[in-house]
C-alpha cells in the first residue's frame, strides 16, 4: 500500500523556518514509528509570485488536488503590499480553499496548563480549556453576490451579500456533529436568527441535521452573545458551529484565550476523495510574521500542532497525534519557551530549532 501523500507549501515569512521543524517531526515518525509519508514541496503566496508572477501556479493547484493533505506555512508580507489585489499572496491561499472545496474550517482553542498565565483572562477561567470552532469556509458574506462598490445618488455604496444554501449549511453541520461525537458530544450553533433570514435558515437546518445525531446535546446562541460568553465562561463550550463571518471573528476571539497565536493550529476539510479521506489543508493561525522572519525566533508549535491535526483527521492516527501533543505539553511543562512565550521572569528564549530539538527529545522519551 502506498504511503499517504503530503504537499508542503511553506510560503513566506516565518513559514519556511517553522515548516523545517515540521519536516523533522515527519521524519521522526517515519524513522521511529514506521509512519511514513510521501512528501513533496512547492511554492505559494509571495514566494510563488516571485517565481511565477502568480500567488499559486496552476501546477501547484493540481498537486494540491491529488495529495491526501496539504501543509501550509504562511503567506504575505510588506514586500507585496502594493501588488494588484488579484495577485496578492493571500489570493493563493483563498484559491486553495475555494478550488479544493474546503468548506469546514476547524480552529481548536486549547490552553496548555503551563501557559494558562499567558492568557489575558484569569487562570481559573482558561486552565483546561479545549474548544473546537467549526467555521463554514466557502460561502456566506465573503463570497455572496451581488458585491462591490457603486454610486447611488452621488454617493458611494458598498454591498456584500450574506447568502447560504441549505446544502452548504448542512454539510458543515454534519462535520461539526461528527466532531462532537468524538469529543464531549456537545454542539453550540451560533448565528443571528433574531435579525437575519440566513440565520433563521441556519438554525432550522442545524436542528434538522441534529435528528441524525441524537447523542449530541445541541444548543443555539446568537453570535454576539457567543462572543461575550467566550470571554466570560469559555469552558461551557465543546464544539461551536458558525458561519464564515462570525467564525472569522469568534475563532480569533477564542485564539487569544490561549495566550499566544504561536500555539494555534487549524484544519480546513472538504469533500471525501476516492480513498475516503476528505480533502484537507492544515496551517498555523499565526501568519507570516515578517518582522521576525529568518531570525530563528519563530515558535514552531502551531505548525507542528497542525501536523498533529493531519495525523488525527486525515490519516486516522489519533494515537500518534496524542503522542505528539503530549510531547509538546511535556516540553512546555518543563519550561521550554520561545520568545513569544517568555514571562515577566525573563530568561533565555529557545530558538525555533531548539524548540524543535526539545519536542523531538520528548518524542524519543515517549518510546
Amino acid at each position: 500500500m502506498a504511503n499517504p501523500s503530503l504537499l508542503i507549501l511553506a510560503g513566506d515569512g516565518i513559514g519556511p523556518e517553522v515548516m523545517d521543524e515540521v519536516k523533522r517531526i515527519i521524519g521522526w515518525f517515519g524513522d521511529k514509528r514506521g509512519v511514513a509519508f510521501d512528501v513533496s514541496e512547492d511554492l505559494v503566496g509571495g514566494a510563488a509570485y516571485d517565481a511565477h508572477g502568480v500567488p499559486l501556479h496552476d501546477d501547484t493547484m493540481a498537486k494540491a488536488q491529488e495529495v491526501d493533505a496539504v501543509l501550509l506555512g504562511a503567506v504575505g508580507g510588506p514586500k507585496y503590499d502594493d501588488l494588484d489585489f488579484s495577485v496578492k499572496p493571500e489570493r493563493g491561499l483563498l484559491r486553495l480553499r475555494k478550488e479544493m472545496d474546503l468548506f469546514a474550517n476547524l480552529r481548536p482553542a486549547q490552553c496548555f496548563d503551563a501557559l494558562a498565565d499567558f492568557s489575558s483572562l484569569k487562570r481559573d477561567i482558561v486552565s483546561g480549556l479545549d474548544i473546537m470552532i467549526v467555521r463554514e469556509l466557502t460561502s456566506g458574506v465573503y463570497f455572496g453576490e451581488p458585491r462591490g462598490i457603486h454610486m447611488e445618488e452621488n454617493m458611494r455604496v458598498g454591498v456584500n451579500t450574506q447568502r447560504y444554501t441549505e446544502a452548504e449549511i448542512e454539510r458543515g453541520a454534519r462535520a461539526a456533529f461528527e466532531l462532537a461525537m468524538k469529543r464531549d458530544k456537545r454542539l453550540c450553533s451560533m448565528e443571528k436568527a433574531n435579525v437575519m433570514e440566513s440565520g433563521i435558515l441556519w438554525r432550522d437546518v442545524v436542528t434538522e441535521v441534529h435528528a441524525d445525531y441524537p447523542e449530541v446535546e445541541l444548543s443555539h446562541m446568537y453570535a454576539d452573545n457567543g462572543a461575550m460568553q467566550l470571554v466570560r465562561a469559555p469552558k461551557q463550550f465543546d464544539v461551536i458551529y458558525t458561519d464564515n463571518l462570525f467564525g472569522d471573528i469568534l475563532s480569533d476571539c477564542a485564539a487569544m484565550l490561549t495566550g499566544s497565536l504561536g500555539m494555534l493550529p487549524s484544519a480546513s476539510l472538504g469533500v471525501p476523495m476516492e480513498n475516503g479521506r476528505p480533502k484537507a489543508m492544515y496551517e498555523p493561525v499565526h501568519g507570516s510574521a515578517p518582522d521576525i522572519a529568518g531570525q530563528g525566533k519563530a515558535n514552531p508549535i502551531a505548525c507542528i500542532l497542525s501536523f498533529a491535526m493531519a495525523l488525527r483527521y486525515s490519516f486516522d492516527l489519533g494515537a500518534e497525534a496524542d503522542r505528539l501533543e503530549a510531547a509538546i505539553e511535556k516540553v512546555l511543562a518543563d519550561g521550554a519557551r520561545t520568545g513569544d512565550l517568555m514571562g515577566p521572569e525573563g530568561g533565555t528564549p529557545l530558538s525555533t530549532t531548539q524548540m524543535g530539538d526539545a519536542i523531538l527529545g520528548a518524542l524519543d522519551a515517549s518510546l
